[in-house]
């Protein structure tokens, strides 16, 4: 299992930088015309794709008769990051929306 260092989440957060962040009104990003926030969403989103593209193909290996324990546990392994690869998602960006709610009522 060859895990690219620099996946999206990887690379967004080398991009961000600590002062690189506007908050408040109209804090978009050059590349897209999105906020830092759709940017980050979108960087969960394609590294849960390719994720589950992995678990998918697993599967068809496994479905198509290459039922070897290896492999089993190669798609057991590959199923339990994506479950902690979701939860992360979903903790940050709940707390990434609650520190934005709570800035926008400080304003």
């Amino acid at each position: 299992m060859n895990d690219n260092p620099m996946n999206p989440v990887t690379s967004f957060i080398g991009r961000a930088g600590v002062g690189s962040a506007s908050v408040g009104r109209g804090g978009a990003s050059s590349t897209d015309g999105g906020s830092w926030y759709e940017a980050m969403s979108k960087a969960w989103g394609q590294t849960l794709d390719a994720q589950a593209a992995k678990i998918t193909n697993l599967s068809d290996v496994i479905g198509s008769g290459g039922d070897q324990p290896s492999n089993m546990v190669k798609l057991t392994a590959e199923s339990l990051k994506m479950q902690f690869m979701s939860n992360n998602a979903a903790t940050s960006q709940n707390s990434v929306g609650q520190a934005l709610e709570t800035l926008g009522k400080r304003q």
